[in-house]
């Protein structure tokens, strides 16, 4: 199972993140993500549970390229939020679980 976090906002996560070298936005090429999701890991999980709104939940995802690139994934869990790329991280998460 993979680490999981909770930070009291999205700003910690991205912030500890980017002191462990995850300097690339995965959001900006989610396309790649999708086209080839064997291509890519999921290191590290951080949830952000908003305090009143269930419309500010989400999840912030440390993921390493297997060319090496270390990047970070912001998906959001709003009713409207409809994110193939973050559903494809989701089962890269649970299809690699048993991998640490």
């Amino acid at each position: 199972m993979k680490p999981t976090y909770n930070y009291t906002t999205v700003l910690e996560a991205l912030a500890d993140l980017k002191e462990k070298g995850f300097h690339n936005d995965f959001n900006l090429h989610y396309e790649n993500i999708k086209a080839n999701p064997h291509d890519y890991s999921v290191e590290h999980v951080y949830r952000y549970e908003g305090d009143s709104d269930p419309d500010e939940e989400s999840v912030v995802y440390g993921i390493i390229s297997n060319s090496g690139e270390k990047g970070v994934f912001v998906a959001g869990f709003s009713a409207n939020s409809n994110n193939e790329a973050a559903q494809i991280i989701e089962k890269l998460c649970i299809d690699n679980s048993g991998k640490m």
